[in-house]
């Protein structure tokens, strides 16, 4: 018998069997009319708020209020960079300032945006998981009078009985993972549920991430600690070199943890175009978990963190620190430690000041304070070079500039260690009335003019790890929320929600009518191709019988619908 495959006309009613094949709530809405009162109105944005378009709307709109957060300096980030771009900038600060540009994630407009989204995702994802949950109860509808209006359709006669076929098809359809069952004189199977389930995984996921990343911002800390070689760090926000955190952050919220630097290594290219680019950094460590642990060695390198509860611990600097001794005038030792100076640039030239703030006395027994300004080149070049060749220590060189008077500190003014203020600072001068300064090397003394005293640059050259501490406790739901959001988009991109019905029926002449026909949520291939399938199985089973005006002719195989291949 021949067979066709035809689409269903634009006016047709496919009732039960057609209906929605997802869990989208309709957008038919009634139009707004005069009177609707603040209920209708209500109602009208509640429907608008919640709807896929208005979602993804405010999804780009969050994108978009990012940017200005990634490209100027923001005050819960680093509050300097503010202030020197406020200088900088004298006409845009006041306009930034006015639309929360600097502190963009704490804005007004951007927790809108926030709350919007949350708020919409929320009022989407209910309706629809308890639309989905019955549909899961529920079963298949049953088989339109009329399958050859569906979009994929076949048709043949068979010997078998109805029943044989009707039972063969919902084995049949079982096996292939359908939920089927019998209606009537047609099986009834609907597969494709896992689309549905990932759509509504993919907006869970979406609450996940926004709650995740709002509790992270709130919760969070974030710690930098410059520690030397030969010396420790407790987690402890006094012994934080800079620290800022959450507004709900609580110093309770600490990991309690500590940990000693024992050694830090690191390994350059010594040849080539990339002479001198770092290979390895590495950072040895005994650490203990909170107050009573028992110490452990591990070795923090670049990008692999330590990982303690919620705290990370990241290796993000390195430089050096010369160990200096200052006497004073009789010799008697009034500084001795190791001073941790800036790298200036790649090859690690560094800058720095030795503060001694107590226990010195000029060659008049006068108490002074002594402020000397370092220069560390890690591999000298010689000659009137004052940077460094390489770094690593090749030829290590330490030039000194001393000053002597009042440092500053008792002001109660913050100051940089790293930085010196000289307003109340003279220079040490040399025999031909110069300012005095000097270049030492490891294990080499320097004279202050006038039996003032000297300074000794050690033989001992350690080296120092900048570590980055931080605490996220939202990062995990985060990083939970992303993949999950990526399984869901998955699956709802690429399975298809879509029904097939089988109806087998006797003929005028006795002879069995089994009619196939397939219905998607679109218009695809894999629809047809997929019932084309499943008929020439079905068709090895219950195969075609001769047409009653055609007897000399062989039974037909059945077609699929149009578009697809016949196996």
């Amino acid at each position: 018998m021949s067979t066709s495959s035809k689409h269903a006309p634009e006016d047709q009613d496919l009732g039960a069997a057609g209906s929605q094949l997802s869990t989208a709530p309709s957008q038919d809405e009634p139009p707004i009319v005069p009177g609707i009162g603040v209920v209708g109105w209500a109602r009208w944005f509640w429907r608008q708020l919640t709807s896929m378009r208005v979602a993804l709307l405010l999804l780009l709109l969050l994108s978009l209020g990012a940017i200005p957060g990634s490209l100027i300096p923001q005050s819960g980030a680093d509050i300097s960079k503010v202030e020197d771009f406020r200088k900088a900038h004298k006409t845009l600060s006041p306009l930034y300032d006015k639309l929360g540009l600097f502190h963009v994630y704490s804005s007004v407009w951007f927790s809108a945006i926030y709350i919007l989204l949350f708020v919409s995702l929320v009022g989407c994802i209910i309706p629809r998981a308890w639309q989905f949950v019955g549909q899961l109860r529920g079963r298949p509808p049953g088989a339109p009078k009329r399958l050859n209006r569906l979009p994929a359709y076949t048709t043949w006669r068979t010997t078998a009985a109805p029943e044989e076929v009707r039972d063969a098809a919902l084995t049949l359809l079982k096996k292939r993972r359908f939920r089927s069952h019998l209606v009537g004189d047609a099986v009834a199977a609907e597969k494709g549920y896992v689309r549905e389930f990932g759509n509504l995984v993919f907006h869970v996921a979406l609450i996940v991430m926004l709650i995740a990343f709002a509790s992270g911002q709130m919760y969070k800390s974030d710690g930098t600690k410059l520690v030397v070689e030969g010396d420790g760090f407790a987690n402890s926000i006094l012994q934080y070199d800079d620290f800022k955190s959450g507004s709900l952050f609580s110093t309770d919220d600490l990991v309690p943890f500590s940990f000693d630097l024992k050694n830090f290594k690191a390994s350059y290219q010594t040849s080539g175009p990339s002479k001198g680019t770092p290979v390895t950094f590495s950072a040895d460590i005994d650490y203990s978990e909170g107050a009573y642990g028992k110490p452990k060695r591990t070795t923090i390198k670049v990008n692999q963190p330590l990982r303690i509860d919620d705290a990370k611990v990241y290796l993000v600097s390195h430089g050096y620190a010369p160990v200096v001794t200052v006497r004073d005038a009789k010799g008697a030792v009034v500084y001795h430690d190791a001073v941790p100076l800036l790298p200036l640039d790649a090859n690690v030239t560094s800058q720095g000041v030795v503060k001694v703030m107590d226990g010195y006395k000029n060659a008049k027994g006068v108490s002074e304070q002594l402020g000397i300004s370092a220069f560390f080149l890690p591999t000298y070049g010689g000659g009137s070079s004052v940077l460094s060749t390489f770094p690593a220590l090749g030829n290590p060189v330490l030039n000194l500039t001393p000053y002597h008077g009042d440092l500053g500190v008792d002001s109660g003014i913050p100051q940089s260690v790293y930085q010196l203020d000289k307003s109340h600072m003279k220079e040490f001068k040399d025999s031909k009335g110069a300012q005095f300064r000097d270049n030492l090397k490891p294990g080499q003394t320097m004279q202050l003019p006038d039996g003032a005293g000297s300074v000794t640059f050690e033989k001992d050259v350690k080296e120092w790890a900048g570590f980055e501490i931080v605490q996220e406790p939202g990062s995990g739901w985060a990083l939970g929320g992303a993949l999950a959001a990526i399984f869901g988009l998955a699956a709802s991109l690429f399975i298809q929600r879509r029904r097939v019905w089988v109806r087998a029926v006797p003929g005028p002449d006795g002879v069995t009518v089994v009619e196939m026909a397939g219905l998607g949520r679109s218009e695809s291939a894999k629809v047809p191709e997929e019932l084309g399938d499943l008929a020439d199985i079905l068709y090895d089973q219950a195969p075609g019988a001769p047409d009653p005006d055609e007897d000399d002719q062989s039974a037909a195989s059945p077609v699929p619908a149009e578009g697809a291949e016949k196996r």
